[in-house]
């Protein structure tokens, strides 16, 4: 037939039905791959007549327990925390590596000064307190030597008394 076509002309239905076919072929719609997957839930009951079904409970089938995936993120926080925690005590450490003699003592300097003034002021206080500071014992002294000693033990618990006249 292929022979038959390529010695005569194809007449006006031929190449109309050839024609076709091609398009047909070539430029028909793709029909989509639908996968069917089994699914351990059905729901027979009846759709509404109109509008969105109603929310059906399914189940939870998680591969991973809740306790397990509570844990990774609570650790991933820490390890986060940790993280920015070292990286702040090695920014801090490299300012204190890098710093020299000169600028700690100009740093130091001014808590030097606060804490000797204090303890000048301290000292004079102290000074000023042991000056003012007059005993003068007058009057008659009486000596008692009688002691009275109770003592009451209840459970595990004891108290003892000692009153001096």
């Amino acid at each position: 037939m292929d022979a038959d076509r390529i010695t005569r002309p194809m007449t006006d239905a031929e190449a109309k039905a050839e024609a076709q076919r091609i398009i047909e072929e070539n430029f028909r719609p793709e029909v989509p791959v639908v996968r069917h997957i089994p699914t351990s839930f059905r729901d027979d009951t009846p759709l509404p007549p109109y509008g969105d079904a109603p929310p059906v409970h399914q189940d939870d089938k998680r591969i991973v327990p809740a306790w397990a995936a509570g844990i990774a993120v609570a650790s991933i926080g820490v390890g986060a925390g940790v993280t920015g925690i070292g990286c702040g005590a090695w920014l801090v450490l490299q300012g204190l590596a890098s710093v020299t003699l000169y600028g700690v003592l100009m740093v130091t300097l001014p808590f030097a000064g606060v804490a000797m003034v204090a303890t000048a002021i301290g000292g004079a206080i102290n000074k000023a307190r042991n000056a003012v500071t007059k005993n003068v014992y007058e009057g008659p002294v009486t000596q008692n030597t009688q002691i009275n000693n109770t003592s009451n033990q209840r459970g595990m618990f004891s108290r003892t008394r000692n009153d001096v006249h």
